[in-house]
């Protein structure tokens, strides 16, 4: 019964530290992930981008003059701004105001991979029209359920008055915790926008066109005011600023350490129990002519089948701790093999080192206590 216990408890140790490690990070990776998600949509081969560029928050502005000129590039099918700006939405139920990101572009142009978003463009082509996002949190209120209703919603933004004439799905991301879809004719009238003026340039390449080429193409043949990216290298620079600029990284990386050393702790703990509830047996074995490094291969073999009969407790916990905070946050958090591969990895470590750290005890096993 008491090894039956100690078993017990030895594996719900290493589940606990699974679990917090698997849960730790994911939602780090789900929140960078979430930093990105309107960038993931662009239908874009080539995005120009302001030289003073930091995030999806701070984003500086381009000209459509650089716009025009890459548009007489060979290779190029299509030029299209697109505005981006984070603004207070007034609560149509409560009348507060939170912060939402707010994202225009011309309706009759495909910019963003958004199926729900495609389907209903056409109604941004009425002035101070807006889409929103049904993923968005619950303090802008229950737009979505009034939509559905088929009731008419109207509030404000940058205290004009706009109708919420449909739903799409987007998502959290850093930048807000909601998105709102605007023409671009209402973004200007909303944020008193000059015309010609925005945050990002995408271009469409024709097909069968060397994407690589053309940007370095366009880098040449554009000024200094202007940079030429990839999709990818949008999304690795706004990840990188999450990481560089934010504690998140740090914050998550303490609780999965915390995980790893109370695990640790208490696999030492069992091992050492087990070592010393047995130590004449090992000094029978050492008197036998066992050497100390045959026994040293039985206790970490333990710590071993501790850490591969654990893990998957642990990772079965995590499993449902996922899908319980995708449903209530929306964040984009999904286990991946690369992620478990290296928790199992850091598993079987924290399980080998305790075992380690147990061996100690096992050396005073004196062949001579025996007789």
């Amino acid at each position: 019964m008491v090894e039956k216990r100690r078993l017990l408890v030895a594996l719900a140790g290493i589940a606990f530290a699974v679990m917090l490690q698997l849960m730790q990070f994911g939602l780090r990776d789900a929140l960078f992930d979430s930093s990105t998600v309107v960038y993931d949509r662009l239908v874009a081969d080539l995005i120009l981008v302001s030289p003073l560029y930091e995030s999806e928050m701070s984003p500086g502005i381009i000209t459509r003059r650089r716009l025009y000129q890459a548009l007489s590039e060979p290779a190029t099918e299509s030029v299209t701004p697109l505005y981006l700006g984070i603004a207070p939405f007034k609560n149509p139920a409560t009348g507060q105001d939170r912060l939402i990101v707010i994202i225009g572009f011309d309706p009759g142009r495909h910019v963003l991979d958004l199926p729900s978003m495609t389907a209903q463009a056409h109604l941004l082509k009425v002035p101070d029209v807006a889409l929103f996002d049904a993923l968005s949190r619950p303090e802008f209120g229950p737009i979505a359920e009034h939509l559905r209703a088929g009731q008419i919603v109207k509030t404000e933004v940058l205290r004009h008055r706009i109708e919420i004439g449909g739903l799409f799905e987007l998502g959290l991301s850093f930048a807000g915790n909601g998105h709102l879809i605007v023409s671009d004719q209402t973004f200007r009238r909303l944020f008193n926008r000059p015309e010609g003026v925005f945050e990002l340039g995408l271009i469409r390449l024709k097909p069968g066109s060397d994407a690589a080429a053309v940007q370095a193409s366009l880098r040449q043949r554009l000024p200094d005011d202007v940079q030429v990216w990839t999709p990818a290298q949008l999304v690795d620079a706004e990840k990188q600023f999450w990481r560089t600029n934010t504690p998140i990284g740090p914050i998550f990386l303490m609780g999965a350490l915390i995980g790893l050393l109370v695990g640790a702790v208490i696999v030492y703990q069992i091992l050492y129990t087990d070592v010393s509830d047995h130590l004449g047996e090992y000094a029978t074995l050492k008197a036998m002519g066992y050497s100390d490094r045959q026994l040293y291969v039985v206790v970490l073999d333990q710590a071993l089948i501790l850490s591969v009969i654990g893990f998957p407790i642990g990772f079965a916990f995590a499993q449902v701790l996922y899908m319980g905070a995708r449903n209530d946050t929306h964040l984009p958090i999904e286990m991946t093999v690369a992620r478990a591969l290296m928790v199992l990895g850091f598993t079987v470590l924290m399980c080998v080192f305790s075992g380690a750290m147990a061996l100690r005890k096992l050396r005073s096993a004196d062949p001579a206590d025996v007789f």
